[in-house]
């Protein structure tokens, strides 16, 4: 019998509003911004006058008792819109002190401009999804884009709405059971790198989008005529689109790309074995920063590891400093050279005389961390990823998908043979 997980999983796609439903998403976007500001306002006159600072839920029952005196345009949107907000704004206090989540933000949270971005709000309840449309309370029914995409028979946790270049997207959490998927038999070793993003150890190639390094051109002429607009022009506001829509195109590209790797690559095999990379020191070398930050190393291991959970693999981390590309993979030579030229893609033994790609070199030695090892400890390396057996019925965990779209991806189609040689390993 399969082992079933309770998950958190959101699906993100975009819909297809009217004039009459687009004006009614941008009042719901300005109350939960205004909403957010008025809230912090008030927790900031809390901390000068050394009070402890209110919470969300006071806060939005002060704001219930001004709706029919001060504030009668709230009524026009759903309740969910400014308490919401004022519940961001909780979490955004959590954060400056390292909350939950464990991240520290220096700071005190800063007022929403409208001049920024148009934003996003959440609805909590009164939601309902149908195979081709979406219905909002105070909006009603709007069409979607994709067909039979949202999922109709779970437990709707949030709906999250969210503008970007003139287009509307709505995200869907969630929670529900999901099979686990048989266990592969297969171990695989993965190296990263620039050109050549992804290989492995049985010497299968993902080549690396560079989306950004392919739009350079486009983006540099579109941001020069921005800066040749006039401030406040409308020229200058539709030269600013011209340069956003440019980069989501740069992010889809991207994201589409990581999705189909960590798809294929999970659902395929059994451990997979990573190096422990740490994509923020990599980045003070400022001759490949723009193109380490473009490959996006940190988003393929997040993906790697929430999908593992799902299709039942496990994600080796081997260690910081193990040398996969100065190793010797043969069976009995084990011979590290101490220094190798990143320049130099190929790996040649000075001991038995064997040569190969410097990528599958350290993809095969990477492999043969985790053959070597037993089949649950990892022989010099972290795992990051539960035993199968830990993830059934008996010992149901939850694991949170991060938002966005994460389902539906279509298969990766790899390379068998690079085009060029590799920047980086």
């Amino acid at each position: 019998m399969m082992p079933m997980i309770t998950i958190t999983r959101a699906y993100r796609t975009e819909f297809d509003p009217t004039s009459v439903q687009r004006d009614a998403l941008l009042r719901h976007c300005g109350t939960a911004r205004w909403a957010y500001n008025w809230g912090l306002a008030r927790k900031l006159e809390d901390r000068r006058a050394g009070r402890p600072m209110r919470s969300a839920i006071s806060l939005h029952k002060e704001l219930n008792k001004l709706k029919d005196t001060t504030f009668p345009w709230l009524r026009e949107v759903s309740k969910c819109a400014p308490q919401e907000a004022l519940r961001n704004l909780d979490r955004a206090f959590a954060n400056t002190r390292g909350g939950k989540r464990g991240r520290k933000v220096w700071g005190l949270p800063r007022f929403k401009s409208r001049k920024r971005c148009i934003g996003s709000f959440r609805i909590s309840a009164g939601t309902r999804v149908e195979p081709r449309r979406i219905r909002l309370p105070r909006i009603g029914w709007i069409r979607l884009k994709e067909r039979d995409y949202l999922p109709t028979d779970s437990h709707l946790l949030s709906v999250t709405i969210s503008e970007r270049c003139g287009r509307w997207f709505v995200s869907v959490a969630v929670r529900g059971n999901v099979t686990v998927e048989g266990e592969p038999t297969r171990v695989v070793g993965v190296d990263l790198g620039i050109r050549k993003l992804v290989t492995t150890s049985d010497n299968t190639v993902f080549n690396n989008p560079r989306a950004l390094d392919k739009a350079r051109a486009r983006l540099r002429h579109a941001q020069r005529q921005l800066a040749r607009k006039r401030r406040g022009s409308r020229n200058r506001a539709k030269a600013a689109q011209r340069v956003a829509r440019l980069y989501m195109r740069v992010a889809n590209v991207r994201r589409d790309a990581l999705h189909k790797i960590t798809t294929t690559l999970t659902r395929t095999k059994s451990v997979i074995v990573i190096e422990d990379l740490h994509p923020s020191d990599m980045l003070r070398n400022h001759r490949l920063a723009r193109s380490l930050a473009d490959a996006a190393f940190g988003e393929l291991r997040r993906q790697l590891e929430y999908k593992a959970v799902w299709h039942g693999s496990r994600i080796v981390v081997a260690p910081s400093f193990y040398p996969s590309s100065k190793r010797c993979p043969c069976a009995g030579c084990d011979t590290v050279v101490r220094q190798i030229a990143l320049s130099t893609r190929t790996f040649t033994c000075p001991a038995c005389g064997c040569s190969r790609d410097r990528d599958l070199n350290a993809a095969l030695n990477l492999r043969n961390l985790a053959v070597s090892s037993t089949d649950k400890t990892i022989a010099c390396g972290e795992s990051v990823s539960p035993p199968i057996e830990a993830a059934g019925v008996a010992e149901a965990g939850t694991a949170r998908a991060p938002f966005g779209r994460v389902g539906g991806e279509r298969p990766f189609k790899p390379l068998a043979q690079p085009r060029g040689a590799a920047a980086t390993g």
